[in-house]
């Protein structure tokens, strides 16, 4: 396997105790997530049912919680795959209205809209827009590229059926995180490809750009004391590709992609995260290809720091910053919430 690997212009530093320079809020949340997980077998070491149980049982406290919603539907999406489970979080009556279309995480493995859901009303609630989950299929059962050709699908139905569920077509924005981030980038370049501009800006938060790659940040925060080691990220791609030359592919590596007019793109960075070198990576070749970018590198926080809203004011406050991102975004007259 050819390695790609990102060198630091000086020596990488040893890694050192990463909880010496946490945000406090977010060292309580990560050691209380990793009590609840020592209550349970290593994930990677259980058949994937029994993993995605684990991961939903973690998260049971981070989900609870949070602001009600107006209505809470689940629907049924028609994709070349198969019916793809999809959930609406209305925050109003508001007959007609933008909408946010949401890709959990997981690694392309393990997450889904139930462990996403008080992040999906978090958004809803201070936005003012739908949010929309979509339950895409995982890995290992559904390898590379199904979740993307899913996705587009997906997409496709919404713009005719929206208004119908009361969804402005014209006034869509795609986010995600992790897994749900690189999907999310993925499926903007299909579209561009395309020539269908459905997606009026990205939300990236913490995502993988560039899975196989080394990188210092890997060094310093991958051991295993925080919520993404280096080791789980290799077992969520293996779990994902199809073969090694997926790693490649610019559908995956999406850092290798032409990624010129992308839609608008909102970067949230943990600063104590695996993947915070690629995401300083990729907002510069955003910015490179000319793609509007706003990148938030919040200090002291983690790979998954947005589940701690309920007890991290620092949570809270990128949740916030991305809100005002999609206004600042109307400002600009993109149409958003027009």
């Amino acid at each position: 396997m050819t390695k790609r690997t990102a060198r630091p212009s000086q020596d990488v530093p040893a890694a050192c105790d990463p909880f010496a320079t946490l945000d406090p809020n977010i060292a309580t949340f990560v050691r209380q997530m990793t009590q609840d997980a020592a209550a349970h077998p290593r994930r990677d070491r259980v058949p994937i049912k029994q993993a995605r149980e684990i991961s939903e049982d973690v998260r049971k406290r981070w989900t609870a919680g949070g602001p009600t919603m107006a209505e809470v539907v689940d629907h049924a999406v028609p994709t070349r795959h198969g019916d793809l489970p999809i959930r609406l979080y209305r925050p109003t009556d508001r007959a007609m209205g933008p909408a946010l279309v949401y890709l959990p995480g997981g690694g392309w493995t393990l997450f889904s809209i139930d462990t996403h859901d008080r992040l999906m009303r978090e958004y809803a609630a201070l936005t003012g827009m739908v949010v929309v989950g979509l339950d895409y299929s995982r890995a290992p059962e559904a390898k590379f590229p199904r979740a993307i050709e899913e996705i587009c699908d997906a997409t496709v139905w919404l713009t005719i059926a929206g208004p119908d569920l009361g969804l402005d077509p014209n006034a869509l924005v795609i986010g995600g995180d992790f897994a749900g981030a690189n999907l999310a980038v993925a499926v903007s370049l299909h579209l561009r490809d395309e020539g269908q501009e459905t997606y009026r800006g990205m939300i990236l938060n913490y995502g993988v750009f560039d899975p196989g790659s080394l990188r210092e940040s890997g060094v310093l925060f991958g051991a295993g004391d925080l919520p993404l080691s280096s080791h789980l990220m290799q077992w969520f791609t293996w779990q994902y590709i199809r073969s090694e030359a997926d790693l490649s592919d610019p559908r995956l590596r999406v850092l290798s992609a032409d990624l010129a007019a992308l839609p608008p793109a909102m970067m949230v960075v943990a600063d104590h995260d695996i993947l915070r070198d690629e995401n300083l990576e990729m907002a510069r070749a955003l910015k490179t290809a000319g793609v509007s970018v706003n990148l938030n590198v919040y200090p002291g926080t983690v790979h998954s720091f947005l589940e701690a809203m309920s007890i991290a004011p620092i949570a809270d406050q990128a949740l916030r910053d991305t809100a005002h991102w999609l206004q600042d975004l109307t400002a600009l007259g993109k149409g958003i919430f027009q």
